[in-house]
């Protein structure tokens, strides 16, 4: 079981597919009461705008936003006190950065950060279909600490629309943050 009960995270967005979970799962800490604090990439805005149409600084439940070339920024410093951080979505560039330990963005260095102080780190890598280097980089991360969550929604809960689809894999990434999540749905088995 985990025992992790985030109070304070950093969520970054990067240039990948899938914002739609992204807005789903920022629903879901703003129900839960999580302090969120945020970083936007220039790719991930690009991304943001196209698929939804809104600017991050539109999506809800977070309550400070960092620019990611600010190195001054709290994500920078272990002692900001953050519980975890979710990559959502996380760019191949974004992985390969992180598994290489370069930071020349405030979402590479804030990873870092996490990684260094024994946080939890949620990436939520979206490529299809994946190369060496890609499956190298993720085998990095994982033995750095981090968890890779590739956005995949739990099918068996019948969803019936895309944004339901969304909704049950932010219930795993909070099932990874230990967050309780009124209303969560749970398989039951089978009623044979």
């Amino acid at each position: 079981m985990n025992t992790l009960q985030a109070k304070k995270i950093v969520v970054a967005i990067t240039g990948a597919s899938a914002m739609v979970f992204l807005h789903s799962f920022l629903q879901l800490l703003e129900n839960e009461q999580i302090e969120v604090h945020g970083i936007c990439s220039e790719s991930g805005e690009k991304v943001l705008q196209l698929e939804t149409g809104i600017s991050y600084t539109q999506l809800p439940g977070v309550t400070r936003w960092f620019d990611s070339k600010d190195f001054a920024a709290p994500p920078a410093s272990g002692s900001a006190g953050y519980d975890a951080m979710v990559v959502l979505p996380c760019s191949m560039g974004t992985l390969a950065a992180i598994a290489a330990g370069i930071s020349s963005t405030l979402v590479h260095r804030a990873a870092d950060v996490i990684l260094k102080e024994n946080k939890k780190l949620l990436l939520v890598t979206r490529e299809t279909p994946l190369n060496r280097t890609h499956l190298k980089n993720m085998l990095a991360v994982h033995d750095a600490g981090a968890t890779i969550c590739p956005p995949h929604p739990s099918f068996y809960l019948n969803p019936k629309s895309i944004e339901e689809a969304a909704t049950t894999f932010s219930w795993r990434l909070g099932d990874q943050l230990g967050l309780e999540m009124k209303g969560r749905k749970r398989w039951e088995g089978m009623n044979v």
